[in-house]
């Protein structure tokens, strides 16, 4: 049996709210910058334990004063386009990271910049 009108249009609006919601899913994911106490500037000097250079934000852990620190830097691709070298974030390379404290995980950092090899490149 057809559809009417309004079943058609009832089907598509489904079809249409089922596919943004899938596409709003990653932003969904990201979290806003109000969990990071912006009145607590704080540096930290370490090794890098581990980075992911993925979307939306890339991410380092850092050992400083016998802790793991979870540090969310900036999009890969504005990293790269303020200067930081593609693989510079590699193991073992000690960084200087200046950033905002998380509110609600311990041992997290928004990084608002980040030192390689002497240069500082601004992430935000």
């Amino acid at each position: 049996m057809p559809l009417d009108v309004s079943q058609q249009f009832s089907r598509r609006a489904l079809v249409v709210a089922s596919a943004a919601a899938l596409l709003a899913t990653p932003a969904l994911a990201h979290h806003g910058w109000s969990s990071y106490d912006a009145s607590k500037v704080m540096t930290i000097e370490g090794p890098i334990l581990a980075a992911d250079t993925g979307f939306p934000h890339a991410h380092i852990a850092l050992e400083h004063d016998g802790r793991r620190w979870d540090i969310v830097l900036a999009p890969p691709s504005r990293m790269t386009a303020r200067g930081l070298a593609e693989g510079a974030l590699a193991d073992g390379v000690v960084v200087r990271v200046e950033g905002y404290p998380s509110t609600e995980t311990e041992w997290e950092l928004r990084a608002e910049s980040i030192t390689v090899d002497g240069k500082t490149i601004p992430l935000r």
